[in-house]
């Protein structure tokens, strides 16, 4: 049996984060954190494969987080994917899944579609 790929789910609403860690735990190996301030040290931790990021945070934005993990070389090459309620579903649609410069999936869309997203990406 193949291990599941491990992705690293960095959002501010707890709520989110323990719906997003129950329906894609189905999928992926899910690792997470509500304070995008240990992402940088969670991702060198944990090593995912990937990484869903919230973009409007408290205290880090989604953008501060991708540009962190950007300078550190253990986890520059990680994809990142933008997961945002600045969005509709029909926006993001409308930018060709582009968020912010990278890949993005409104909260509002349905969960098929982020996994439709998650598997398109390359993976690390």
């Amino acid at each position: 049996m193949t291990a599941k790929k491990r992705i690293l789910l960095i959002d501010d609403d707890a709520a989110v984060v323990s719906y997003l860690m129950t329906k894609l735990a189905r999928h992926y190996d899910v690792v997470s954190t509500v304070d995008p301030r240990q992402a940088v040290a969670l991702a060198r931790r944990e090593l995912p494969e990937l990484i869903l990021c919230d973009i409007d945070m408290p205290e880090m934005t989604g953008g501060d987080v991708a540009a962190a993990l950007a300078k550190d070389a253990d986890t520059a090459s990680i994809p990142l994917i933008y997961l945002t309620a600045l969005v509709s579903p029909e926006e993001a649609r409308d930018l060709d899944g582009q968020v912010g410069g990278r890949p993005g999936v409104s909260k509002g869309a349905p969960l098929s579609d982020l996994i439709r997203k998650i598997d398109a990406t390359t993976w690390r």
